[in-house]
């Protein structure tokens, strides 16, 4: 598709390659057999095709639970069950949405079947004796009740294994939650409506443990109706759910779909492309431009992360108490991630300063959840860092619910504990809705803010050089929606695709749009993933990263849509097996999963609608759009642990670090600086990185910056080099061995203000070093210790060069060899100057001039020339 405006590039790699489903039989289409995509007759006018939405499932495939008792039903018998239960729910969820008060809805769940069932039954007759003189509150009454329609009366059993056969135990254990609820309901003295009360007097059927657990679950249940509520609360959830239990079911069935295709039909056409857009690494110019509209544009700019996840698979664990921890605390590079992110986002601030001398805080919100304590993990570190000098007025930290996990096979919740659900994150998707429920956009316009970029923590790079400026530039100077930063895809990755989306409806318009494909949704549209496959993507369409550029007003009007388009992206991930402890003690490990929505499919609000379709140049027009660049600039995650053994690196801490070492080589090779090649993964599973390369990000954090403040020398295999200093200069340096130089104000310094929170202020203050024909020769790391974690940086040296400056400290040293042991630490206020002596070193100690205590002795000079940033030292 033809070029019309700056950011689509022509010889984009991903341009060419393409799905095709529609109505006539091209020659180009692919997977034209994949369950949910068909070919129809051209002469059938009134026939569409789309993928299944969930309204459609019903009408060509109705579904539902497998009964309680563990038959063994085949896959068509499971299929009709579910199709009968869904049904019954959808019918249920109506009637109960027309509904205007709690009694009526009472009413109406009172003749649900299954509820009627529960508690009528003469089994149950206990519990029925008790219903009249129920104390709970009639929302309690109400949620309890849901549980039941919705088929998960099992989370109310205390879960004793009697004798009998298997079938008998499921029964009696349904009979055990009727008589153990009837007695607590029996002890319960409440209020008129006020359940509060109940859970002060004890009842002698259960335990207080069990009375928590209880109060807790009504809890979990009424935060599962409020949120979503939209679509039909925990009944709804359940729907949802069901449905795409059997989407997922028909998938491996490979059911045939035609004979439905009038009732399903939402589309003629449907086609999907890899999206052009601009190569950051190719078109430069434009790139610069596009890096300094997102500078400029820093004041309008918030950040948001999603850090709710589980992060489970990082297996991350305090190593004093065993306590598990959420992927933002695990220590990497020698900081937490959730630090890493911020780190990277003062740099762009300190850029921001730089040129325009202003100080500008960006607003930061934060998405926690309460699993592995989560929320107050993070809230604890922001505390412990002051808020990293930001002020707590500067972030907003908004909890994300918890929803139950389900078994792949009958839709059933899963129980660690009797009234206890195991419960995972709802998705980092949810996070539209909750902005809006939690008040988080109208905090951005508050802070005179319009669009934000989104990253998740376990990224490590997704800030590199100019990719998130450039994003958030091109975003904000042309108005767009939505905007993602890609790149090529590795074959086998869980990562999912960027696409251009091109349908036709059913009324004749065109709708384009970049969307996205999750890993898990592969089958659904009859994708193949394989580096051996003969159709795999892995040259085709371009990875899925999560990094984001998204206006605010419009990211809102989907948040507070109040219906099912609140919940982008809405998937049931059954691929990997769900291990969790029952009550018991007993490991488990099954298909299952939860209701999870993705954030990135937010642009499927986003689709531009045309009368006619549009051959070239598309992309031009739309509100969402597509960058690109290097792989390792844009995407390398920490996400997973390394086992024993395991020789992939791949979405490793271990893996990324090495991207990060081919980025600083990258950076600094072009600084005419000689350093060490790094090979392949596979070259380091057994052993060390060639190097240690860690610089901070406020040395650019455009590359284009960074270059100018290094030239010359060269880094020895085996060496390593931390840089913790923005005013910093390098000239014709030799490091063979380990030099680290820390300054306390990298790039400002804290003072508090009038509320008495700790403010970083940008440039005062700074400590400096530089070094200038300097060889620096010691023994460094002891690469032979065990013990060394590389990516921790956390590592045993034999010798090291250390230079420490506290407070405005400067350190100089001039045409100078630094052998062996060297701990350099300067006072504040203070410049220490190294240079060669008739018997060794001369050094030279002598406080800073009054005059230049807060700008320094020297400083770097930022200009914007044309599209790019030049830098000239100046000397006070």
């Amino acid at each position: 598709m033809a070029r019309s405006t700056p950011f689509i590039h022509n010889s984009n790699r991903f341009a060419s390659s393409f799905i095709s489903i529609s109505s006539h039989n091209h020659a180009h289409s692919l997977f034209i057999n994949s369950p949910f995509f068909l070919s129809l007759p051209s002469s059938s006018s009134s026939s569409g095709l789309s993928p299944l939405s969930s309204s459609s499932l019903l009408s060509c495939c109705h579904v539902a639970r497998v009964p309680t008792e563990a038959e063994q039903l085949s896959p068509s018998a499971t299929v009709s069950n579910f199709n009968h239960e869904i049904a019954r729910l959808q019918s249920l969820c109506s009637k109960l949405t027309s509904c205007s008060t709690l009694k009526e809805k009472l009413r109406v769940i009172d003749h649900d079947s299954r509820v009627r069932q529960f508690f009528r039954s003469r089994q149950n007759a206990s519990f029925s004796g008790v219903l009249a003189s129920l104390n709970l509150s009639s929302k309690d009454l109400f949620l309890l009740k849901c549980l039941v329609a919705a088929g998960q009366e099992h989370v109310l059993s205390l879960g004793f294994q009697l004798g009998g056969t298997e079938k008998e135990s499921t029964t009696s254990s349904v009979k055990r939650a009727l008589y153990a609820l009837a007695g607590m309901i029996e002890n319960l003295d409440v209020n008129d409506g006020n359940s509060s009360a109940a859970f002060g007097k004890m009842p002698v059927a259960l335990e207080d443990e069990d009375m928590r657990d209880l109060k807790k679950l009504l809890e979990y249940l009424g935060e599962i109706e409020r949120f979503y509520h939209c679509i039909g609360g925990i009944i709804g959830y359940q729907i949802k759910v069901l449905e795409l239990l059997v989407q997922k079911m028909c998938e491996k069935q490979n059911i045939d779909w035609s004979r439905h295709i009038n009732e399903i039909g939402e589309c003629q056409f449907l086609e999907i492309h890899a999206p052009r857009g601009t190569d950051l690494s190719e078109n430069t110019e434009y790139a610069s431009q596009a890096a300094i509209w997102g500078i400029e544009g820093l004041p309008y700019l918030g950040e948001i992360y999603p850090l709710g996840g589980s992060a489970d698979r990082l297996g991350l664990v305090d190593p004093d108490t065993g306590e598990s921890l959420p992927a933002a605390m695990l220590p990497y590079c020698g900081r937490t991630l959730l630090e890493g992110l911020i780190r990277d986002l003062q740099a762009r601030e300190f850029l921001y300063f730089k040129l325009y001398g202003k100080q500008c805080i960006t607003p930061v919100a934060i998405m926690t959840s309460s699993a592995k304590n989560n929320h107050e993990h993070i809230m604890s570190l922001c505390e412990n860092l002051s808020w990293f000098g930001r002020g707590r007025s500067a972030f907003q930290l908004f909890e994300q619910p918890l929803v139950p996990v389900v078994g792949a096979e009958d839709g059933q919740w899963l129980l660690t504990k009797p009234f206890r659900p195991l419960s995972k994150p709802s998705g980092h998707g949810v996070i539209w809705k909750l902005a809006y429920d939690k008040g988080i956009f109208k905090w951005f316009y508050l802070h005179g803010r319009k669009g934000a970029t989104v990253r998740q923590v376990s990224n490590v790079v997704a800030a590199t050089d100019l990719t998130l400026l450039a994003l958030a530039g091109i975003g904000l100077q042309h108005r767009k929606k939505l905007g993602f930063a890609s790149c090529m895809r590795n074959a086998g990755a869980t990562e999912g695709i960027n696409v251009l989306m091109e349908k036709k409806n059913l009324d004749g318009n065109w709708e384009y749009g970049v969307s996205c494909i999750e890993y898990t949704e592969f089958d659904k549209f009859g994708i193949a993933d394989g580096s051996h496959h003969p159709q795999s993507l892995q040259a085709d369409f371009p990875a899925n990263t999560n990094i984001l550029y998204v206006d605010l007003p419009s990211a809102e009007q989907v948040g507070s849509s109040n219906n099912e388009n609140s919940f982008p992206g809405m998937v049931l991930n059954t691929k990997k097996k769900i291990a969790y402890v029952d009550h018991f003690g007993r490991q488990h490990s099954v298909s299952g999963g939860r209701l999870e929505c993705t954030m990135q499919n937010i642009a499927d609000n986003f689709y531009n609608t045309y009368s006619s379709r549009h051959y070239n140049g598309v992309e031009d027009k739309l509100d969402t759009f597509i960058v690109y660049n290097e792989r390792r600039r844009v995407t390398s995650s920490a996400k997973k642990k390394r086992k024993n053994g395991d020789k992939s690196l791949h979405q490793t801490p271990d893996g990324s670090l090495l991207d990060i070492l081919r980025n600083a080589s990258d950076l600094l090779s072009r600084c005419d600086i000689k350093l060490p090649e790094i090979e392949a993964n596979e070259k380091y599973v057994d052993s060390g990185p060639p190097f240690l390369i860690f610089l901070h990000p406020a040395l650019g954090p455009l590359w284009e910056v960074t270059r100018q403040k290094f030239y010359g020398g060269s880094i020895s295999e085996g060496s390593e080099l931390q840089i913790e200093v923005a005013e910093f200069l390098w000239r014709n340096v030799q490091l063979n061995g380990s030099m680290n130089i820390i300054a306390e104000n990298v790039i400002g310094s804290i003072k508090a203000n009038k509320s008495g929170d700790s403010i970083l202020h940008y440039g005062q203050r700074c400590g400096r070093c530089k070094l200038q024909n300097v060889k620096v020769f010691n023994k460094g790391i002891d690469w032979t210790y065990g013990g060394n974690v590389y990516w921790k940086h956390d590592v045993q040296r034999s010798e090291t060069l250390k230079i420490i400056l506290h407070g405005n400290a400067e350190f100089e040293a001039t045409d100078v060899v630094l052998q062996g042991n060297h701990v350099f630490e300067v006072p504040d206020g203070y410049i220490l100057k190294i240079t060669s002596g008739s018997k060794g070193l001369a050094t030279q100690l002598d406080p800073i001039e009054e005059s230049m205590m807060d700008s320094g002795s020297w400083h770097w000079d930022y200009k914007i020339v044309g599209t790019h940033i030049q830098l000239a030292l100046v000397e006070s």
